[in-house]
């Protein structure tokens, strides 16, 4: 029996969100520049992508550029500036054909002029679809969004006594997203990366040793099977707990 075989699919998590690591040291294992797995990446991305459809996840985000990447070195940055606008043009019959919507969060109006009509025009041609929204997280960090949170709601003005979480929740850049269920990380590494902080209270957490280049479909479907043994109480007692309590 396959891993997709054993899911329920009934009970997929609607939204998965990736933080995509380890593409810098696979190329370096590899004896190459760290362009070279950010390159090799891209077929990991379609994977993610093939494997969520499958497994009925509505919902995709991929954690693609972060505001600290700009300490990168030029030519790392300008390479992948140049890689996200060749993969939007390479992939925009398949996600057309294939019914993904294409949305952005993150501070996308300071990437490269190239870049932000590429991605408003892959947006504009996707608007329609509805299989699946995949979600990149461009210039994003969540410090970054929660301050642009604040300054929204000052700006509107809104009373102090009257801010809520849902006050909050719609000025995020995530307003109109579900919050992510389940949160992959690969590469071995424990921390969230400055990655939809406010969105993750309740999120589960998957960490995978396996470098981004080498992410491939089983791996998501083993993610999406560690999430279903879950229980999910939010920070309710269980049942079983509830019992042991009362004897």
């Amino acid at each position: 029996m396959s891993l997709l075989q054993k899911i329920d699919l009934e009970k997929s998590p609607e939204h998965v969100a990736i933080i995509m690591d380890g593409n810098g040291r696979w190329a370096k294992n590899q004896g190459k520049e760290r362009i070279f797995g950010h390159f090799n990446g891209v077929e990991s991305v379609r994977e993610a992508i093939r494997a969520a459809r499958k497994s009925h996840v509505k919902y995709l985000t991929l954690y693609a550029f972060s505001t600290e990447n700009w300490n990168r070195p030029k030519e790392e940055v300008d390479a992948l500036m140049d890689l996200l606008v060749s993969t939007l043009i390479s992939e925009l019959g398949e996600l057309k054909e294939n019914g993904i919507q294409l949305r952005t969060i993150g501070d996308t109006e300071n990437l490269p002029e190239k870049c932000r009509n590429q991605l408003k025009a892959v947006i504009s041609e996707t608007a329609e679809n509805n299989e699946l929204v995949l979600v990149l997280a461009l210039n994003y960090s969540a410090k970054w969004e929660l301050v642009e949170a604040v300054r929204s709601i000052t700006n509107a003005r809104i009373p102090a006594q009257e801010i809520t979480s849902a006050t909050i929740e719609a000025h995020l850049s995530t307003a109109s997203i579900p919050d992510p269920e389940l949160l992959i990380r690969t590469s071995g590494e424990h921390r969230i990366s400055n990655f939809l902080l406010w969105q993750i209270a309740y999120t589960e957490f998957h960490f995978t040793p396996v470098m981004w280049p080498e992410f491939k479909e089983e791996d998501f479907f083993q993610a999406i099977l560690d999430y279903q043994t879950r229980e999910r109480r939010f920070g309710k007692t269980s049942e079983q707990t509830l019992e042991e309590l009362i004897k």
